[in-house]
């Protein structure tokens, strides 16, 4: 037959004949495999399911890039290490004069300047900060509906040491060790308060909680009035395991408590190698970390004040630890 001939010369007429001319060339077997089973919906090209999904996942990324701008005073979680964005003539004048370590100042265009827009200026001038001019449309996609009033600073992540970096500046500082611990504190206005009194008093530095606690931002920045540049600033993964650590190498755990063992008239161990340890607002220290604690000091108050604040208690105690080993 023409088709099957391997004569040459030989032709087979188009349509007369289906399939394979010479042996089936393995498409039998393989159309006797199987091919799996049915992909779902979301995951078929071009299928409604597929489309809806994709413009979800879309959606969620650029919702998640707009969250990392987040406005002065707002928490970020640990994961978070993204600049962040101060709104607002007060709290960008602000932040200039605490000297926080800005990257870049937005002005918008056709602002109503007025004796803070100068004054911003001319301090991110001062400090070699970029002043940046854009159109008010773009300052207010970039505040996400905060009001801005045509100025911002962005603020880069703070960069924290390691817990054995501030054991290793305590070993070699003149005076004994002491290092501030927070369990808990969730305000960043109080870590910049703690920050500032243990700059104050003498502190090699601040120890945080990874989790469950405020970190360096803005905000923190404004409060401690600079102090976090000249202060290292440390996160523990674990709270309790690090502060184990430092008890070994010969450091004693104080913890702040409202019914602590020991009054601040006796602190018996200011004038030792000291960590203390400041709890959260309200809840005070955790059970582990008090279980850690050598000893627990409370803060005699009169009246009808049953406690204090965080920041403010942590400063007095430093004060005490300062006068003593004076």
């Amino acid at each position: 037959m023409p088709g099957n001939s391997r004569r040459r010369g030989a032709v087979r007429k188009p349509g007369t004949k289906k399939g394979a001319v010479v042996g089936s060339g393995g498409q039998r077997r393989r159309g006797l495999e199987g091919k799996g089973p049915t992909p779902p919906a979301e995951m078929r090209p071009g299928h409604p399911a597929q489309k809806r999904a994709a413009k979800d996942a879309k959606n969620n990324k650029d919702a998640g890039a707009r969250r990392k701008n987040t406005v002065a005073g707002r928490g970020r979680g640990a994961g978070d290490e993204a600049p962040e964005t101060v709104f607002g003539r007060n709290p960008v004048v602000e932040c200039l004069r605490a000297c926080v370590p800005a990257t870049a100042l937005h002005v918008a265009q056709a602002t109503n300047a007025d004796e803070r827009i100068a004054e911003a200026v001319r301090l991110a001038a001062d400090a070699g900060i970029a002043i940046l001019e854009l159109p008010k449309t773009d300052l207010d996609r970039m505040a996400a509906g905060a009001l801005h009033q045509g100025l911002a600073l962005t603020v880069p992540p703070y960069q924290y040491a390691h817990p054995d970096e501030l054991l290793e500046l305590a070993r070699h500082a003149d005076a004994p060790a002491l290092i501030v611990a927070l369990d808990g504190v969730t305000d960043p206005r109080n870590l910049g308060a703690v920050a500032r009194s243990a700059a104050a008093f003498g502190a090699h530095g601040v120890l945080l909680p990874q989790r469950r606690s405020a970190g360096i931002t803005a905000a923190a920045w404004r409060t401690s009035a600079g102090t976090a540049a000249r202060l290292p600033v440390a996160r523990a993964v674990n709270l309790t395991r690090t502060l184990r650590e430092y008890a070994s190498a010969g450091l004693m755990i104080a913890g702040l408590e409202a019914d602590g063992q020991e009054t601040l008239d006796e602190l018996t161990v200011a004038s030792d190698p000291l960590v203390i340890v400041v709890g959260g607002e309200g809840k005070g220290l955790s059970r582990l970390v008090r279980e850690t604690c050598d000893v627990t000091v409370s803060i005699p108050m009169s009246g009808a004040v049953e406690s204090l604040n965080a920041s403010v208690a942590a400063g007095v105690l430093l004060a005490e630890v300062a006068r003593r080993r004076r």
